[in-house]
């Protein structure tokens, strides 16, 4: 076991600073050295933004509230079913064109350097293809990058800090963060748990996990995911085609998130670009992390039609690249020829039996809650599981199952105040640990009454 170590703030003096108490994100220790005296103070002011955060980050509180559990029954198996890693093998058609690739930079006729910020052609050719056939994007529109958290912040750095932002509530946390770190957000207001400035779209079981849009007010740019993360809903061909003449009416950009596409099942759309008109309104963001098992290696890509046009007339695409040229050196060479062998007839087919066998993960721990009598969503267009705890603390059904089963999972109100009540479950583990965990979950909800 490892600890993620956090820098300590400081007070300073006349030339010398004196430390808070330290909590190490990881252990949950706090460290206190108000004596001592470890150096100089700049003149340099924090970024105003970044005291906006909320403190700390859902993930590392995960880890941290782990850890004491793990300190506490050290001798515990546990299972982790909360944060989105993939755990199966990556299919060896791929890894083999990653190590040939890397082995060719041994040599003097295989050695590249620098290849061009917006992704190898043909890589960026083969996406265009095998994703966006018939929807009229062309391999000049995608950038390749280091995955779609990246993109997320690049993005944000082109809209800049003056325009307004809708998100989905609930949303990956990253939509708001990167929204708070660039200036977009107001304060935090703490009895809500909404940042202001910011329109919370409310994306409940209430409403189908859509908008009302006719009550949405107008915003610059328009946050969406689907598959969602975390609620696994998949918005259907109907309501996107809403959300799309919503941002035409509106003149506002979807920054559309289709990261779990690979797991729709049903007649979802797995672009915005399936919907005439998006081009002129979206850009998409998309990952091989999530189908191909790279979460490790780093392998992305965003759409940017030539089409979308600032008020001004100005194509976005013209802007995102210079963002592109001037903030990022290209993704890897061996990551993308790694890209390249899952796009190939072989590879493609052996990525898809890893996603399938996620699938079959989420179809397994669907039927185990839903057994219990929970109302449960999600699991079948992605493969995360939404699950109901009517009139309960997220945080609190989050402690109750790791204290009682030893089985982390994600609390829904880390998502934003739309996920109170619920807890996210990740399909993504090995089907030992998957059954394992269906097992303890029966267990405990027939011996301790959590549901109201």
């Amino acid at each position: 076991m490892y600890c993620l170590s956090q820098m300590s703030y400081c007070i300073c003096r006349p030339n010398a600073v004196l430390p808070r108490p330290q909590t190490n994100y990881w252990t949950g220790s706090s460290k206190a050295d108000d004596d001592k005296e470890v150096g100089h103070c700049t003149q340099v002011k924090r970024n105003v933004n970044m005291e906006g955060l909320r403190r700390g980050y859902l993930f590392p509180e995960i880890f941290k509230r782990e850890c004491e559990h793990m300190q506490k029954k050290e001798h515990a198996r546990l299972i982790r079913l909360g944060i989105g890693d993939t755990t199966q093998p990556i299919p060896d058609i791929i890894t083999s064109a990653m190590a040939e690739h890397a082995y060719a930079l041994s040599t003097i006729q295989g050695y590249k350097g620098y290849g061009a910020e917006q992704g190898n052609m043909d890589l960026r050719k083969a996406i265009a293809e095998t994703f966006y056939k018939d929807m009229g994007v062309k391999g000049h529109e995608i950038f390749v990058s280091d995955g779609a958290q990246s993109d997320i912040s690049r993005l944000q750095m082109l809209l800049g800090s003056h325009v307004t932002v809708a998100i989905q509530d609930p949303s990956f946390p990253g939509y708001i963060d990167s929204s708070v770190i660039v200036g977009q957000a107001g304060k935090l207001e703490e009895e809500t748990g909404k940042y202001g400035n910011i329109v919370y779209m409310n994306c409940g079981c209430e409403n189908g996990f859509f908008p009302d849009l006719s009550t949405t007010p107008r915003t610059d740019i328009i946050f969406f995911c689907s598959p969602n993360n975390p609620t696994g809903n998949a918005a259907s061909r109907q309501q996107l085609e809403q959300l799309v003449d919503f941002a035409r009416v509106n003149g506002s950009i979807i920054v559309y998130d289709s990261a779990y596409a690979a797991y729709v099942t049903d007649e979802s759309p797995r672009s915005i670009f399936e919907i005439p008109g998006a081009k002129e309104v979206a850009i998409e963001i998309s990952s091989f992390s999530k189908f191909a098992g790279f979460t490790g290696v780093r392998l992305g890509w965003s759409v940017v039609p030539e089409e979308l046009l600032y008020s001004n007339g100005f194509p976005v695409i013209k802007d995102y690249n210079r963002i592109i040229c001037t903030c990022f050196n290209g993704a890897s060479n061996v990551a993308q020829a790694g890209g390249l062998a899952c796009l190939s007839e072989d590879g493609y087919k052996a990525v898809k039996n890893v996603v399938n066998y996620y699938k079959e993960n989420a179809k397994i721990l669907v039927e185990a809650f839903a057994s219990l009598g929970l109302k449960v969503y999600g699991g079948k267009n992605a493969p995360y599981i939404w699950v109901h705890f009517p009139g309960l603390s997220s945080w609190d059904v989050f402690n109750e199952i790791l204290e009682k089963t030893d089985i982390v999972t994600v609390p829904g109100r880390g998502f934003g105040p739309g996920g109170e009540g619920y807890i996210r479950v990740s399909a993504f583990g090995h089907r030992g640990n998957i059954l394992e965990a269906s097992m303890r979950l029966k267990k405990l909800f027939s011996k301790h009454k959590l549901i109201n």
